[in-house]
């Protein structure tokens, strides 16, 4: 092991108790030990031999990977994984600093399963291959970022063609599947998406990006390719092309795209463990995952369920209206536009709010509250108050409807802030804890 990595180690995790102390974010003790060692990536990887997975794409990225890591851990492998949804390359090493005893610089584990950013991705690729990729979804997303839809689907692209081994892709997703061609010779390919028996209910997914023009076909589903056929919005199986499957099984998540995500992460395990992997084991590790901090986790608040819902572009708040806004709940919606949320929040423009009408929201909040109060009126959705400063808003909410559900719409560092809040109050494990 270098004398840089050890020292690397050592600065990381000094940084990484001075953040907590202070406060600060996840991804800077990363910062500290990748100035100290700019090969700590690669130098901490070299004894995981089973695998080097990234997951990445618009939508679902921390939920899936929380359920690839809970189907791997089932089966007996030691997993490490970036938990705290810092999916940037200094976040996963900020992961990695809580793992590594100072003296040693290499993880002991058998399997990474990292979820990354579609731009870090890249970053992450160009210091240490992937042996495997999994691509969920392009979608628009921070256009101050990434600019525009082809520009993700090319830099997704760009990751499958880094992959050493094998690749897993959404065949309902044509940015995604059509990368195929370029792989590097021997690269395996497998497909997930949804049974032909409710391909009609694909437009609720993808009605925000229509994609004008594309006349791609999805690729025949083949023996090892992982096909969703829902029950209701919890209960599903997972069927592969050779006639098996796995269910039924019942989230603790609701939602299609809970749902997608969860076949998303059955085949590639599927693929990891090849005769390895169990149908009744990877059932039983699907239902007992929770949903990741933000992802419609339920919080209990005096005795009564709060529900926060991350959204962060046009189809991702589409799908959470259609998933959790249809039954009518005391609601509250918070929208930031920093670094972390895309500075250009115009998006919300795209995405019909008409399903809140019934009952209206009962706040708007975030650095953008006036603007999502604007929003919604153009859709006759009524507004009971604005409260930009996030935790005046919370305790107004929580206070006004105290014997009641309650539902948070809110981009990210919006739901950090609250979640945050929420975990201090409620004893909650903090970001990175839920394994």
């Amino acid at each position: 092991m270098p004398l840089r990595t050890s020292a690397a180690v050592v600065a990381g995790k000094a940084a990484r108790v001075a953040t907590r102390l202070r406060g600060g974010g996840s991804a800077f003790p990363g910062l500290v030990a990748e100035r100290v060692d700019p090969g700590f990536l690669a130098h901490a990887l070299q004894d995981v031999r089973g695998g080097i997975v990234v997951v990445s794409g618009t939508n679902g990225k921390t939920t899936t990977t929380k359920m690839l890591v809970a189907l791997l851990r089932a089966h007996g492998r030691r997993v490490f994984t970036n938990p705290t949804g810092s999916n940037f390359t200094r976040g996963v090493i900020s992961a990695m600093l809580r793992e590594l005893p100072v003296g040693r610089g290499r993880l002991s584990a058998d399997i990474a399963v990292l979820e990354l950013d579609e731009a870090h991705a890249l970053k992450f690729a160009a210091a240490v291959k992937p042996t495997h990729s999994l691509l969920l979804n392009v979608a628009r997303d921070q256009l101050d970022r990434f600019a525009e839809i082809d520009h993700t689907a090319r830099l997704l692209a760009s990751l499958a063609s880094s992959t050493t081994t094998g690749v897993v892709l959404n065949r309902d997703d044509s940015f995604v599947a059509r990368v195929a061609p370029d792989l590097a010779p021997g690269v395996e390919v497998r497909y997930f998406g949804v049974h032909e028996s409710i391909a009609a209910r694909l437009p609720e997914l993808l009605e925000a990006d229509v994609r004008f023009g594309d006349e791609f076909t999805a690729p025949e589903p083949a023996a090892y390719d992982g096909l969703l056929k829902p029950a209701d919005e919890r209960a599903f199986d997972v069927v592969f092309g050779a006639g098996d499957g796995v269910g039924p099984v019942t989230l603790q998540q609701r939602g299609l795209a809970a749902m997608i995500n969860a076949t998303a992460a059955a085949t590639t395990a599927r693929m990891l463990l090849g005769e390895a992997f169990d149908a009744a084991t990877a059932a039983t590790a699907l239902a007992g995952v929770r949903p990741p901090f933000g992802r419609g986790e339920v919080i209990q608040v005096d005795g009564q369920p709060l529900e926060l819902v991350l959204v962060k572009n046009p189809a991702g708040f589409t799908v959470a209206l259609g998933t959790y806004g249809t039954t009518p709940v005391a609601t509250m919606i918070a929208i930031n536009d920093n670094d972390a949320d895309g500075r250009d929040v115009s998006w919300l423009y795209d995405v019909s709010f008409a399903s809140l009408r019934e009952r209206g929201v009962a706040t708007t909040s975030g650095i953008r509250a006036y603007d999502m109060a604007l929003r919604l009126s153009y859709d006759d959705v009524s507004v009971g108050s604005i409260e930009p400063e996030l935790i005046a808003a919370l305790d107004a909410f929580c206070a006004a409807h105290a014997g009641e559900p309650k539902r948070i719409f809110c981009t990210y560092t919006a739901m950090m802030a609250l979640r945050r809040t929420l975990a201090a109050r409620h004893g909650l494990p903090d970001f990175g804890e839920e394994g």
